[in-house]
């Protein structure tokens, strides 16, 4: 690009949450900004984050599975993504493009949790008791433990897809996205998209089933 992009400040915003969207539709479209934002112009790159971060933000949750972690997801996705302007084909679509960047970040962290996890630490003397921590009035323990339980059922199913099964569930299933979207932000085949979201589905089904068959 024949010029040093600095880090803008605004990438020092919390994710999502403070950004604020100030420019209507009928503003100039992505393809501009970006041409403009490949000058070093970060204001112009300030409105590609404005337009993108709620959508990347939803992506990055269902990718992760906590606020936290999306939040860094969607930071270190417009850093990568305003390190590599260059790289950017403008025959593409920057929302695609800035997609399968955030989708390799998420995947990125969920390895490096997946790592830290693996680590062996050191042995607690004493262990606290789940039921100790329960209230002792109010609902009974098994309905409170049953109002996340398969939220954690589906968590534990999607941590055991791979990671091209649960990208291409979470962008088809979550994001909305259709099969060819879904290729491009992967950067597959569709055929390739549609048979790892279809791997997906059968595994989860699988995973899921016991919990919601009724009971005979």
């Amino acid at each position: 690009m024949g010029h040093a992009l600095a880090c803008p400040s605004f990438f020092l915003l919390t994710a999502f949450l403070r950004y604020s969207l100030n420019y209507s539709r009928m503003e100039p479209t992505d393809r501009a900004f970006v041409a403009s934002a490949r000058t070093g112009d970060a204001e112009a790159f300030r409105v590609l984050v404005e337009r993108h971060s709620r959508a990347l933000f939803g992506l990055a949750y269902r990718m992760t599975g906590n606020e936290a972690d999306a939040e860094d997801v969607v930071q270190e996705s417009f850093l990568r993504a305003w390190r590599q302007l260059d790289k950017f084909d403008e025959r593409s679509s920057f929302g695609s493009w800035i997609y399968r960047i955030a989708v390799n970040c998420s995947l990125d962290l969920a390895r490096a949790r997946k790592r830290r996890s693996e680590e062996p630490r050191p042995a607690r003397e004493e262990m606290e008791d789940p039921i100790d921590s329960l209230p002792a009035t109010g609902p009974a323990p098994d309905r409170l433990a049953m109002s996340g339980e398969f939220r954690d059922l589906v968590a534990a199913a999607m941590s055991r897809l791979s990671d091209a099964e649960r990208s291409a569930f979470v962008l088809r299933h979550f994001e909305g996205m259709r099969i060819e979207e879904v290729s491009r932000a992967l950067g597959c085949q569709p055929g390739a998209a549609k048979h790892s979201v279809f791997r997906a589905v059968q595994k989860l089904r699988r995973a899921l089933q016991p919990a919601v068959s009724p009971v005979k």
